[in-house]
């Protein structure tokens, strides 16, 4: 079911160098930011334990060009934050426009970002 998630949105991050594994990782990572890493690691079917970073990096660089792990970086820095953010905005505000307001301005900036990180990245090279 995952997988098929990332494929029906990966024509819409392909421009910003994100694969269906990546896509995948970001669904569990609005959670908190530091699930996609463990996203990744099942993903990829790297086991916990010992080395196990290690591995993901392999993985990864085997897998991803510069240009889109700069551009996922990118992604993180304007991304949403978490969903307990969101609800914290939520309570504070009490009612949910402005919860949509940052979740869609925060998407668009992080979709620029990635896409001009990956964009010039690729264009100098490391794509």
């Amino acid at each position: 079911m995952a997988a098929m998630i990332g494929h029906a949105i990966e024509p819409v991050t392909q421009p910003v160098g994100f694969n269906w594994q990546i896509n995948v990782a970001l669904i569990p990572g609005m959670a908190a930011r530091e699930v996609a890493v463990g996203a990744l690691g099942t993903i990829y079917a790297i086991g916990a334990g010992e080395g196990a970073v290690d591995k993901i990096g392999q993985v990864i660089a085997g897998q991803w060009s510069l240009a889109t792990a700069l551009a996922l970086l990118a992604w993180y820095v304007f991304a949403p934050q978490c969903a307990s953010t969101l609800a914290v905005i939520k309570r504070e505000t009490g009612g949910w426009k402005w919860v949509g307001v940052t979740f869609g301005y925060m998407l668009a900036l992080a979709y620029a970002a990635a896409f001009a990180t990956y964009q010039i990245a690729s264009a100098l090279g490391a794509g």
